[in-house]
């Protein structure tokens, strides 16, 4: 805030001042807005004097903290010309020269997606016993290793700078080495990545610096949604968006989008992405290298079955040179997604193959600003795709275990969901679909679709487990307990397209007959002895249910009851006989079809993509019937 305040206490026309507020800013302070505002007087009134110096510190000053923070053409260029004027005006053997050549290279290897001029100025920066020089060059060679492979070697960068940080009495150096170490470790999957943030966090409680803090807040957005807790992560992304905004982060709007990307994916709702990224693509804010916004999209676009537009964007990802930005794994894992809904096998097995050597790592977009969960999780997808189903098992069950260790419970239950579709297609569903719903209930998620295979028959299949049902619908599961109208649907279920008359349904499967048939019993012995033993297990789940002060789950288990004691009264006769359902139509269309939807919102609360599905395609009324889409 400091630097901000002084803007109109120090005047414009004095350098000297400008030079220190502007230093201050940027250093102390982590204003990136106030320093450039500093940077560009004190380079104007620089060349008007024509002091070299000053002006080599204004023009190095503008380029700001990170690497790449000039994103559009027209700013890009106007500070390149400007080191550049400055650079030439300087005895090339002085320390203020290495430092603009230092940030010209990185800027040139950064958006070139290399490191090799970074590194050998890194090399001269080490012999010249500057500190200055040599912990900037630090910083800058830091920036540009942005590949998952130079992991070790950024930790021992972020390392040596905060060493030099001593050296130069910057407190900014010192920040920004740790908050690089502390990056690095997440990247890692280090478990001494959090203790390494609580230190940071530490010494900005101290004093705030604004660069580094909305790096933070951002690694705090990703902590939230790594626990699962989607509604306080998109308030805290909101509060992050704002904080960059005000620091003068360019990153500030990519960042966002990548939190609420994120967010979304793991929820459930990629459809609702399409708008969003479809402006985002086009954004100039967006790094250079940065082609994650466009694998997204061809995610989001499969998922909403926009097969042209996802086949289109996998193509232009699928060039031979993908450069490594810090945002590369995130693009290898959306573009293993629409493979999977596309069945798209070449671009799976590309994907595979390139992400193959980071097994291990976290899929992590940017500083720390979104994590997606194990490498492992897309390597199972990706073989799953291409039909390697122990391979895709294998991947996936170290995706579960990777997961747990990461804390991440959304990315856990996501894999435990592909763990299950996997096993199913070998033959051993387990018991991994019915815990991941159950989880995935819980978290407010909605589990994703698979692709089928083309010989796979369409819709919702349902099979008896002990007291429960077990829906599968798309590589999606849901375990929902026993009712009447859970046995109703899965009557309908295993008979796709066929309209079943009502009174049938509520006969039983014993008595169905042919709807024309009078004297037809309303309830046969076998259903009659269900519908007894399903009142006598209500007694005792009422009684529990009470003991417990659950109000809303006893009144449920209440109209089950109420409903089930009038169709026993209305099935019984003089003596207990059987009663004919002779003009009972009416009745059975009532009773069936109140108890079908009953069925039908139990599944919804433990999945709510099957509940819509089965929503949009079972018809009740007189006679009843499920049309698979």
């Amino acid at each position: 805030m400091g630097a901000t305040r002084e803007i109109h206490r120090i005047p414009r026309g004095n350098i000297a001042f400008a030079i220190l507020a502007g230093e201050r800013a940027l250093s102390v302070d982590g204003d990136l807005r106030a320093a450039r505002y500093w940077f560009d007087a004190a380079y104007q009134d620089a060349e008007l004097s024509g002091d070299p110096e000053q002006l080599a510190r204004a023009a190095l000053g503008l380029s700001g903290v990170w690497v790449h923070e000039h994103r559009t053409c027209a700013d890009w260029e106007r500070v390149r010309t400007r080191q550049r004027h400055a650079l030439l005006r300087l005895d090339p053997r002085s320390a203020l020269a290495l430092r603009l050549r230092a940030r010209q290279a990185a800027e040139e290897d950064y958006r070139a997606g290399t490191h090799e001029t970074i590194l050998r100025l890194l090399s001269l920066a080490r012999g010249a016993g500057d500190p200055v020089a040599l912990a900037e060059t630090l910083g800058l060679a830091h920036n540009c290793l942005l590949g998952p492979e130079h992991g070790e070697r950024r930790l021992r960068l972020a390392q040596e700078l905060i060493g030099q940080a001593a050296r130069t009495g910057r407190r900014g150096d010192a920040l920004m080495g740790l908050l690089l170490r502390t990056v690095d470790l997440f990247l890692e999957a280090s478990p001494k990545a959090e203790r390494s943030l609580q230190e940071l966090q530490g010494m900005l409680a101290a004093k705030e610096h604004r660069a580094i803090g909305f790096v933070v807040s951002a690694i705090k957005v990703m902590l939230t949604v790594r626990a699962g807790r989607f509604e306080e992560a998109e308030t805290l992304a909101a509060v992050c968006a704002e904080l960059g905004d005000a620091t003068g982060d360019v990153d500030a709007t990519g960042w966002y989008g990548w939190q609420l990307v994120a967010i979304r994916w793991l929820q459930g709702r990629g459809t609702e992405l399409v708008p969003a990224l479809s402006e985002m693509v086009h954004s100039p804010t967006l790094g250079a290298l940065d082609n994650s916004y466009l694998a997204g999209l061809a995610a989001a676009a499969a998922d909403a079955g926009d097969r042209r537009t996802a086949e289109g964007l996998l193509a232009r990802l699928r060039g031979p040179d993908l450069p490594r930005s810090s945002t590369w794994m995130t693009s290898m894992y959306f573009m293993v997604e629409a493979a999977h809904l596309l069945r798209d096998a070449d671009t799976a097995a590309h994907a595979y193959a390139a992400l193959a050597p980071f097994a291990d790592l976290p899929v992590i977009a940017g500083h720390g600003v979104a994590c997606l969960g194990s490498a492992h999780h897309p390597l199972g997808v990706a073989a799953l795709t291409l039909g390697e189903v122990d391979r895709a098992v294998g991947h996936l069950r170290a995706a579960v275990r990777q997961n747990l260790a990461l804390g991440h419970w959304p990315a856990t239950v996501l894999s435990r969901h592909r763990l299950a579709q996997a096993l199913a297609l070998g033959g051993d569903p387990g018991d991994e679909g019915p815990g991941a719903a159950r989880e995935a209930a819980e978290l407010g998620m909605v589990l994703p679709k698979a692709a089928t295979r083309p010989d796979e028959a369409g819709g919702c299949r349902c099979r008896r487990r002990g007291l429960h049902w077990l829906l599968e619908l798309d590589g999606r599961s849901a375990l929902v307990g026993h009712s009447v109208g859970m046995g109703y649907l899965a009557t309908l279920m295993a008979n796709p397209g066929q309209e079943i008359p009502a009174i049938d349904l509520a006969a039983g499967a014993d008595a169905v007959r042919s709807a024309a048939n009078s004297a037809q019993p309303v309830l046969d012995e076998v259903a009659r002895r269900t519908y007894k033993e399903r009142l006598a297990r209500l007694e005792g789940e009422l009684g529990e249910l009470e003991s417990k002060d659950d109000p809303e789950r006893a009144a449920t288990l209440r109209a089950e009851r109420e409903w089930l004691l009038a169709e026993l009264a209305a099935a019984t006769g003089i003596g207990g006989r059987a009663r004919p359902f002779t003009g009972s139509e009416e009745r059975a269309r009532v009773a069936v079809g109140k108890a079908i939807w009953r069925a039908v919102d139990r599944v919804s609360a433990v999945d709510p993509s099957i509940g819509e599905e089965l929503r949009a395609t079972v018809r009740t009324g007189a006679r009843c019937c499920y049309r698979p889409r």
